[in-house]
């Protein structure tokens, strides 16, 4: 989770580079990434990983259109609000994914994650520049829209528990069912032109779509809802500093304020992850406490 979160991070900067249109840079994720996950399977002869048993076909399509909606109401959203504010209001995902863990899957949610997860959303706020989104028209509109993609990545982050698949193949399959559904858009619309613009656009596909969704779908797949849910902030952090790194975007001091506190609360959430394993585990190994 933390070094998808990482890769994901980086996005925004490929994206920007690119200077393609945000559908077309979607379906050049999802044709690049499949392309990836193909060649590299079948240069390591592992492309039986790509199979699904037949009752898990329903679950992979499902989270497949699932992340197209996240990805096309997110960009959308944008249209109508402020980053910061799309990424805050987005951000309540994590929120949602406790709730539907605890309501469909019966995990456990513990007061410590709940309130860890509070602390990130309200870290994510300041490091986003809370107070400086002004007013737009159509604020309502992207609000709701960004609330639906929160609700689509959530319900992602059930499936992927509730019925883990291999996460190469979920990859693999999710990047080609969006290649095809997304096709007609590179067909009718206006594409660039620019070697380098591909050149971006395929590393989105590889770096963030192949290699960073099989690294977050493996983490979900082994943590319980709400601990994935607490991971989930990697990402807006990294992008924060991503952006003050590259394109010199200094961070205010409330802004590194609202990015520590975000540290804190992913560190802090760690030990009761880490203590519930060993219970559930009593014959591992346990590390000293000196070495956490």
């Amino acid at each position: 989770m933390l070094a998808g979160g990482v890769l994901l991070g980086s996005m925004g900067v490929f994206l920007h580079e690119s200077g393609a249109h945000a559908v077309l840079a979607v379906w050049a994720r999802c044709l690049t990434g499949a392309l990836a996950l193909l060649a590299g399977l079948a240069l390591f002869g592992r492309l039986s990983m790509l199979r699904v048993p037949r009752a898990q076909w329903t679950v992979v399509a499902a989270i497949s259109v699932l992340m197209l909606c996240n990805w096309g109401l997110f960009f959308w959203a944008l249209r109508w609000l402020p980053i910061g504010l799309a990424t805050v209001v987005f951000h309540v995902q994590p929120f949602m994914l406790m709730a539907l863990g605890g309501l469909l899957l019966r995990e456990p949610v513990r007061t410590a994650q709940v309130t860890a997860a509070a602390l990130a959303l309200l870290g994510l706020a300041l490091a986003s520049g809370l107070g400086n989104w002004g007013s737009r028209p159509h604020l309502a509109l992207g609000l709701v829209l960004c609330l639906c993609a929160a609700s689509c990545y959530a319900l992602i982050g059930v499936l992927a528990r509730w019925r883990p698949v291999n996460p190469w193949a979920l990859s693999f399959w999710q990047c080609a069912i969006g290649a095809v559904l997304l096709l007609p858009w590179p067909l009718t619309q206006p594409v660039p032109t620019q070697v380098a613009a591909w050149l971006w656009l395929s590393a989105l596909g590889v770096l963030h779509t192949a290699l960073a969704y099989v690294l977050l779908y493996q983490g979900m797949a082994r943590l319980q809802p709400a601990q994935v849910a607490l991971w989930q902030f990697v990402y807006p952090g990294a992008a924060l500093l991503f952006d003050a790194l590259v394109y010199g975007q200094v961070l205010t001091p409330l802004q590194s304020l609202g990015v520590a506190l975000m540290g804190f609360a992913l560190w802090w959430a760690r030990p009761a992850a880490t203590l519930k394993k060993a219970a559930s585990n009593p014959t591992a190994p346990t590390a000293p406490s000196h070495d956490r």
